[in-house]
């Protein structure tokens, strides 16, 4: 992958969204405790999907039940209390899955924190399907790349 810098960040990701490490997220070590970073992923990805007009309760209302099937995090520097980050995400879809693609850097220095594979599918009447609603908002995403 390049090296980020602001004129290639749009080329890379479809979506960014920033945080601050708070105090109790922080283990005894001083570090974030390694459960949380998957907190700033989710957290991301339902705001990504509510910017792109996919709310998650609302799908769920309407029967299509959006899940994680497969997590893979590779830890690369620990974020620490006060640390300013962005966790930016590039999806891209393969069958019945969207793979979120989210890396998290620490601001401003923009080090590397973590790479991690997000792989979701849904269900619908109980069944592994694709859902038309999400198919459509994320071929306008992955359409727009530049």
């Amino acid at each position: 992958m390049p090296m980020i810098n602001k004129q290639n960040i749009a080329m890379i990701y479809d979506y960014e969204l920033e945080f601050k490490v708070r105090d109790y997220e922080c283990d005894l070590q001083g570090i974030v405790n390694n459960s949380v970073y998957q907190n700033y992923l989710e957290h991301t990805r339902h705001e990504f999907l509510d910017e792109i007009g996919l709310n998650f309760k609302e799908l769920y209302d309407k029967g299509i039940v959006a899940v994680v099937a497969r997590a893979d995090l590779a830890y690369k520097t620990p974020l620490r209390s006060n640390d300013q980050f962005v966790v930016r995400t590039r999806v891209e879809h393969k069958g019945l899955r969207y793979i979120f693609h989210q890396d998290i850097y620490r601001l401003p220095d923009e080090k590397l924190c973590l790479k991690a594979v997000i792989t979701t599918t849904s269900i619908i009447n109980d069944k592994l399907a694709e859902s038309q609603d999400i198919k459509a908002a994320f071929e306008d995403v992955i359409s727009k790349r530049v």
